[in-house]
């Protein structure tokens, strides 16, 4: 019996970004408020699907394995808030679609909550990073394209909920370009 001798064919070693092979971000990189943004985005789809209440869906999250590196005051204000304003948030959201509110995946319904919500109350988070953390939330968890109309809806409401912000971003934007 001969040994085989061809050299192995082992693939190439990835690069050490911080990026999965599918360019998500690895969980020991990603900040304690994305954490947050990522366990909210479980809670709230136990309400959405199952109609489960803040309490229970609140107990349960606490308890899964990770919860501690999150930011739990962000999660909360995200969880309670987003509950708390469902009519409000969809009121906003709904003249943004191109459907009703009721044919959107539940994925996409939550991100656009998570991120309108944060618009809205989360004025520490600058504008462009409530969009980002919304679009990448939907790539991990969302359909193959739901990400491109989270940014359409979300870019729709930022000039609507941060007026300021987006201008005086925009001015900077065009005088140093």
């Amino acid at each position: 019996m001969q040994e085989d001798t061809t050299p192995s064919k082992r693939p190439p070693r990835q690069k050490r970004t911080g990026l999965t092979s599918t360019g998500v971000r690895k969980a020991a990189s990603k900040s304690a408020r994305s954490r947050s943004r990522e366990f909210a985005l479980q809670a709230l789809y136990q309400h959405v699907v199952a109609g489960n209440d803040a309490a229970s869906i609140d107990q349960f999250t606490r308890e899964l394995i990770g919860f501690h590196k999150c930011d739990a005051a962000h999660y909360d204000a995200l969880v309670h808030g987003c509950i708390e304003q469902e009519a409000d948030l969809n009121a906003l959201i709904a003249p943004k679609l191109d459907r009703p509110l009721g044919e959107l995946s539940p994925i996409e319904h939550i991100c656009m909550w998570i991120g309108a919500y944060e618009l809205l109350h989360a004025l520490d988070v600058p504008w462009r990073v409530v969009m980002n953390e919304a679009i990448e939330l939907t790539k991990e968890f969302g359909g193959t394209d739901g990400h491109k109309y989270v940014n359409g809806v979300l870019d729709a409401l930022a000039p609507v909920l941060r007026a300021a912000e987006v201008q005086a971003d925009l001015a900077a934007k065009n005088k140093a370009g």
